[in-house]
């Protein structure tokens, strides 16, 4: 990661709500940057692996909202983002500072909006922070951040988001991040199907797949996505940097956000058949690259 410990950092630790793969990515940057980390998770096994990269076990999420000043959520989805809100303002000691929660979850814009105006701000200050790219591009910082809320807050929080993601830009009103954040996923997501369609394709005509790539890298087609899960798509390696049902969750979340607005989607209505037909075959574990096996599944109606 290129980072060195940096004692300059308050001894107050941070808290990390969610040690999935992106709370883990969090960590690690922040252990980097010397940040002293209070982790939350209701699995054992994942804050296990967090007190091993140097992190200390929380019992509860009001035991972090005793203890950090900054926290950062890293929960699967909207309803768990206002459940740990809930949770944090409600054990929010009296005459303490407010909290500053930033949140790396991809989540239902138009809820966080709802969410930090019901808010109490004496109690809790949110900073919307989810990021554009894979756990792996996170931990390399990598990863571009997509603000929204109080720029103050944000501010206050610089040398958090600093060690998250290093690039960053703010986007306005709570919400816009999460907006941006979809959009930019969608995009994601229908290259993932272009590229591991094109790879089925080429070897369908009896191409090499991975000689075919490298070709494919140099051409006008070349993405950010032909790198990162190009060879993953080629070597059958799905070692999850984020998972077919994430993926499921957010393109969900994308159509609703469009449905309301009249919009069709119709390139992730059929990324959506596509991540189905990978989570009926027991895919939706892997990462997010084996899309590609559905589509080896396809057969011409």
């Amino acid at each position: 990661m290129g980072s060195t410990v940096n004692n300059m950092h308050p001894a107050t630790p941070v808290g990390v709500i969610g040690i999935g793969l992106m709370g883990m990515a969090c960590a690690r940057r922040m252990r980097a940057a010397g940040f002293e980390l209070l982790g939350y998770d209701v699995d054992r096994e994942k804050l296990e692996a967090f007190v091993a990269l140097g992190g200390k076990a929380s019992p509860s999420v009001a035991d972090i909202a005793a203890t950090c000043r900054q926290v950062v959520l890293a929960v699967f989805n909207t309803a768990q983002v206002e459940e740990t809100v809930a949770a944090l303002v409600a054990a929010h000691p009296a005459g303490k500072a407010p909290l500053i929660a930033l949140c790396v979850s991809t989540c239902d814009p138009d809820r966080i909006t709802a969410l930090v105006a019901r808010t109490p701000a004496d109690k809790l200050r949110y900073v919307e922070s989810p990021v554009s790219g894979t756990s792996g591009q996170t931990e390399k910082g990598d990863a571009l951040g997509l603000i929204g809320g109080d720029p103050a807050a944000a501010e206050e929080a610089k040398a958090v988001l600093d060690a998250i993601c290093p690039r960053r830009h703010h986007l306005g009103a709570a919400g816009n991040g999460g907006r941006a954040k979809l959009a930019i996923n969608l995009i994601l997501g229908v290259n993932r199907a272009a590229l591991a369609e094109g790879l089925v394709f080429a070897q369908t005509l009896g191409l090499d797949p991975g000689a075919f790539l490298k070709v494919a890298r140099e051409s006008a087609a070349q993405s950010q996505v032909m790198d990162i899960k190009g060879p993953k798509m080629v070597s059958g390696d799905y070692t999850p940097h984020g998972f077919i049902t994430q993926t499921r969750k957010d393109f969900l979340l994308m159509l609703e956000q469009a449905q309301a607005r009249g919009q069709g989607l119709p390139l992730a209505q059929t990324y959506v058949s596509i991540v189905d037909g990978c989570v009926a075959a027991g895919e939706g574990e892997l990462d997010n690259s084996a899309v590609i096996e559905e589509i080896r599944r396809r057969k011409p109606s």
